[in-house]
C-alpha cells in the first residue's frame, strides 16, 4: 500500500526526522558534532561525531544514544523542559539540544530529566565517578532533580545546569554538586529564560559562563507580577488545569535582573542598568574578547542600549544607543565581539540591514543582513538576502518596487566579510557548496542559483547547509575555507549523511514579484496542469506577518502547498509588507496597522497574478495557521468580495489577549492605542470588529492546550459569530498545543481542510 503524502508528511515530522542538525565544529576543525535520528520516522535524536579527516568508512560514531542511556524506558519530561520545547517548537525526542566546552571535547545534555556528559574525542574519557557508566564515553551525573539546559564550563571541568528553579554546578566527574543561586519562592527562577524572552526574543537561555570558567552571569526571573492563566483540557475534567504566567498586552511582565556569581559559590553581584526604563534583557554575550555585552530594550522597543559590564562592580556603561520611530528588531548572533574586542552588531542604515564591526560598516545597500553566524580574527560569517538600499542591490527595500530582480526571490545566502589590517572590510564573498548544484563554488553570487543556506565554522572548517528548489531536503557539506589568496575558496572534505525520507511529491513553485509593490510570491499549479487548461480555484496559503517568510528558495518549504495544488487548486503564497527579509521599511509598514496592510497585500498579489495566470477569482479560498490563521479569518470577514471560504488555525482574534513583546511592538498598548487594537482584532467586547455584511464559510481549528495563542481566541470569535447569526465550523483539538506534531492529527488536519475547501468552493 502506498503511503499518502499527508501520512508521510506527518510521520516524518515534515521530513525533518533523520536529517542532521545542530552542528558544532571543533575549533581545530578536526570533528563535527550534530544531532540526527537513525531513521526517517524515528523521533529520537542521537548525538553524533564525525571526524573531518578520518577514513571514509570510519568517520562517524555515536557519542550518545538515548535508547541505550535510558535502558529502553520511556522518556519523561519535566514541566520546565516541556515549556522549553514548546517555546522552541521542538517536536522531536531523545537528545534535542546539547552544549560543549570550548575545545568541543565534551558535551552535556539533558535526557528524561537526567544530566549526561559525553566524550566527543573518541577516547571514551568523561572523568565521571558518580552516577555510573551508561556505555561508551557517556555517563550520567547525579542531580537533586530534573535537569534543564546543562552547559559545560569553557575548560570542560564543570557543568552548570538548572534544577528546581536553581542554578547549580557540578564537576564533570560528578562531584561537588552545589547551588549557586536558589529561588526565594516558587515564582522565581535562576538561569531560565522567562516566557517572553523564549517566545519572542529568541533568547532561550538564562546563564552564561565567563571565558575562564570562574564565574557566571545568571538571569533572575520573578514572575510574581505576571497575571495567571489556566489552560484546562475539557476532555479530561478530572485533571487540574495548568497554570501559565502569561503577560498579555498591556499587563505586567516578569521582573528580570542579571547577577554575577562565582562558580565556587558565595556572594552574588547584581548587574546594574536602568531596568525601569529598559526592562527587556534581550541578549547577553561573554567571550574572551572583552567584558560581557548586554542588549536591553525599552518596553515600547523603540530604544535599546548596547551595554558593557564591569565585572568587578556590576556597573554598566553604554557603548551604543539605537532609536527608531516604529521599533527595533533583534537579530541572531549579535551583539558579539571579535577576538580583539570590537563589538559586532546589525543595524538599519541606507534602506537595508548593515553589518558593523567597531566603527566600520562591513556591508552596504547590496545586502540585507539577517544573522551573524561566526566571528573570527579573519572576518565575520553571516547570512543575508539581497538588499535594495543605497548602493545597489537586487531584491530591494523600496516600497515603490524599484530596483527589484525576480531571480533573487527567496534567496538567503551565506557570506564572509574579510577584515583588512585596519579592521575595515577587505571584501565580502558569497559562499556556495562546490559539490552542490546550487552554485559553482567560486564564491560569486552571480553563479549561485537562489537557495537557503546557513553555516557553522570551526577554524578553517565550515559546515554549509544548503536547501534549494531543485532538491528535496538540505545538503550539509563539510568544507575547508582557504583564505591564503585573499577571497575565500572552499574545498570539499565531506558530506554529512541525511536519513530523511524523500517526499512522494515534487514541488514546482514559480517564484515571482507581483503587483505594483512587487510582492514576493510563489505560484503552484497541479502537477498535471497543462498550458491552456481552464482557470483553477485559488487557495491563498500565507503566513503573511512579522517574522514569517514563506517565499523561500527551498524545495521542502513548498510541499504542503504543492499537495493542495494537486487537489485541484492554484495555490498562491505571498509575502506582503510586514514579512522579513526585504527591507526595514517593508517590515515596518505594518506599524499600528497590521490588519489592513497585510490583507491589502494578499489581495494585490492575488489580483496581479490572475492577470497572467489561470486563476478563477470567483472561487478563492484562504488557509493559514497562527498569524496566517488570523489573516485567513480576517480575509473572509472583511473582504468577502474577494475571499469565498477560509480555514483559520490557531488564530489570534483579540490582540489584547496576545503577549506583550510581540503585540506592543506593532500595536502599542491597549490603554494608549485602543483604536489600533479594535481595528486590528477580529473580535472586541462589542462583538465582531468591522466585519462586512456578506457571510462566508469559515472553519476554525485550535489546540485546547495552546499556551501561546490560547484557545480563548477562537472561542471568543466563535461566540461573536454565533451572536451575529453567522454559521461556521469549529474543530477543537484536545491535548494539542500551538504545534501539531501528533501523527494522526497532523495527517487528518490536512485531509479535513481540503475536504472543507472543496465543499465550500463547489469543487465536489
Amino acid at each position: 500500500m502506498t503511503t499518502s503524502f499527508p501520512r508521510q508528511y506527518a510521520r516524518t515530522q515534515r521530513f525533518t526526522l533523520g536529517a542532521p542538525r545542530a552542528f558544532t565544529v571543533a575549533p581545530d576543525g578536526s570533528r563535527v558534532v550534530f544531532l540526527r535520528s537513525r531513521e526517517s520516522t524515528d523521533r529520537a535524536n542521537l548525538l553524533w561525531v564525525r571526524d573531518t579527516y578520518g577514513a571514509d568508512g570510519d568517520r562517524e560514531r555515536v557519542a550518545a544514544d538515548p535508547a541505550a542511556l535510558l535502558g529502553g524506558a520511556e522518556e519523561e519530561l519535566s514541566a520546565e523542559e516541556r515549556a522549553r520545547r514548546e517555546r522552541s517548537r521542538e517536536g522531536s525526542a531523545g537528545i534535542v539540544g546539547y552544549a560543549t566546552d570550548k575545545a568541543v571535547e565534551y558535551a552535556a545534555f539533558a535526557l528524561s530529566g537526567r544530566l549526561f556528559v559525553a566524550d566527543l574525542t573518541g577516547t571514551g574519557e568523561t572523568g565521571a565517578t558518580g552516577g555510573g557508566a551508561t556505555g561508551g564515553g557517556c555517563r550520567a551525573l547525579e542531580t537533586p532533580g530534573p535537569v534543564v539546559d546543562p552547559r559545560p564550563s569553557p575548560d570542560g571541568s564543570r557543568v552548570a545546569y538548572v534544577a528546581g528553579g536553581a542554578l547549580r554546578v557540578v564537576g564533570r566527574d560528578g562531584t561537588d554538586d552545589r547551588a549557586l543561586a536558589a529561588p526565594e519562592n516558587d515564582r522565581i527562577t535562576y538561569g531560565l529564560a522567562e516566557f517572553i524572552a523564549a517566545e519572542e526574543m529568541d533568547r532561550t537561555r538564562g546563564f552564561w559562563w565567563s571565558p575562564d570558567g570562574g564565574r557566571l552571569l545568571v538571569a533572575r526571573a520573578d514572575e510574581t507580577p505576571v497575571q495567571r492563566w489556566w489552560i484546562a483540557d475539557p476532555a479530561h475534567p478530572d485533571r487540574r488545569p495548568s497554570e501559565v504566567a502569561y503577560p498579555a498586552a498591556g499587563t505586567a511582565n516578569a521582573d528580570v535582573s542579571l547577577h554575577l556569581v562565582s562558580a565556587d559559590g558565595g556572594e552574588r553581584l547584581e548587574v546594574e542598568w536602568d531596568r525601569a526604563r529598559f526592562p527587556y534583557l534581550a541578549r547577553v554575550h561573554w567571550s574572551a574578547g572583552g567584558p560581557p555585552l548586554l542588549l536591553v530594550q525599552s518596553r515600547d522597543q523603540r530604544t535599546q542600549l548596547h551595554l558593557e559590564v564591569d565585572t568587578a562592580t556590576g556597573a554598566t556603561r553604554t557603548l551604543h544607543t539605537e532609536e527608531d520611530a516604529d521599533w527595533l528588531e533583534l537579530f541572531p548572533g549579535v551583539p558579539t565581539r571579535t577576538p580583539d574586542g570590537r563589538p559586532v552588531r546589525i543595524g538599519d542604515a541606507s534602506g537595508t540591514r548593515v553589518l558593523t564591526v567597531g566603527e566600520h560598516a562591513l556591508t552596504g545597500g547590496e545586502l540585507h543582513v539577517r544573522a551573524v553566524l561566526d566571528v573570527a580574527a579573519d572576518g565575520v560569517l553571516f547570512s543575508a538576502s539581497a538588499g535594495g538600499g543605497t548602493g545597489g542591490g537586487s531584491l530591494g527595500g523600496a516600497l515603490d518596487g524599484t530596483a527589484l530582480d525576480g531571480a533573487q526571490v527567496g534567496d538567503i545566502g551565506v557570506h564572509f566579510a574579510r577584515f583588512a589590517d585596519d579592521g575595515s572590510c577587505a571584501g565580502v564573498t558569497r559562499l556556495t557548496d562546490p559539490g552542490d548544484g546550487s552554485g559553482s563554488g567560486s564564491g560569486t553570487a552571480a553563479q549561485a542559483q537562489p537557495h537557503v543556506a546557513s553555516a557553522v565554522r570551526g577554524g578553517d572548517v565550515l559546515v554549509l547547509s544548503t536547501a534549494s528548489l531543485s532538491r528535496a531536503g538540505a545538503r550539509a557539506a563539510v568544507l575547508r575555507m582557504d583564505l591564503r589568496e585573499g577571497a575565500p575558496t572552499l574545498q570539499p572534505l565531506d558530506v554529512v549523511p541525511s536519513y530523511a525520507e524523500a517526499p512522494r511529491l515534487s514541488t514546482a513553485p514559480r517564484l515571482l514579484l507581483t503587483g505594483e509593490r512587487r510582492i514576493p510570491a510563489g505560484l503552484l499549479l497541479p502537477s498535471d496542469h497543462r498550458e491552456g487548461d481552464g482557470p483553477l480555484p485559488v487557495l491563498m496559503d500565507p503566513y503573511g506577518g512579522p517574522h514569517g517568510q514563506r517565499v523561500v528558495a527551498a524545495h521542502n518549504a513548498w510541499l504542503t502547498s504543492q499537495w493542495f495544488a494537486d487537489q485541484g487548486f492554484a495555490v498562491v503564497v505571498a509575502d506582503g509588507r510586514g514579512t522579513p527579509g526585504r527591507s526595514p521599511a517593508w517590515e515596518k509598514a505594518v506599524s499600528r496597522d497590521i490588519a489592513d496592510v497585510t490583507l491589502d497585500d494578499q489581495v494585490e498579489a492575488l489580483r496581479s497574478l490572475a492577470a497572467d495566470h489561470p486563476l478563477d477569482l470567483t472561487r478563492v479560498g484562504i488557509r493559514g495557521w497562527s498569524y496566517g490563521g488570523y489573516l485567513a479569518a480576517l480575509a473572509v470577514l472583511r473582504r468577502p468580495d474577494v475571499f469565498h471560504t477560509a480555514v483559520a488555525g490557531a488564530p489570534v482574534t483579540d490582540w489584547r489577549l496576545y503577549d506583550t513583546h510581540y503585540t506592543e511592538r506593532y500595536c502599542g498598548t491597549p490603554e494608549d492605542d485602543p483604536e489600533v487594537y479594535a481595528r486590528s482584532s477580529l473580535v472586541t467586547d462589542d462583538g465582531l470588529s468591522d466585519a462586512a455584511e456578506t457571510h462566508r464559510p469559515l472553519m476554525l481549528i485550535h489546540g485546547l492546550a495552546d499556551d501561546n495563542v490560547a484557545a480563548a481566541h477562537t472561542l471568543r470569535l466563535s461566540s461573536a459569530l454565533l451572536a451575529a447569526g453567522r454559521p461556521h465550523e469549529m474543530l477543537p483539538l484536545s491535548g494539542v498545543t500551538h504545534m501539531t506534531p501528533q501523527e494522526q492529527i497532523a495527517e487528518n488536519l490536512l485531509l479535513l481542510q481540503v475536504a472543507f475547501l472543496k465543499r465550500t468552493l463547489g469543487m465536489e
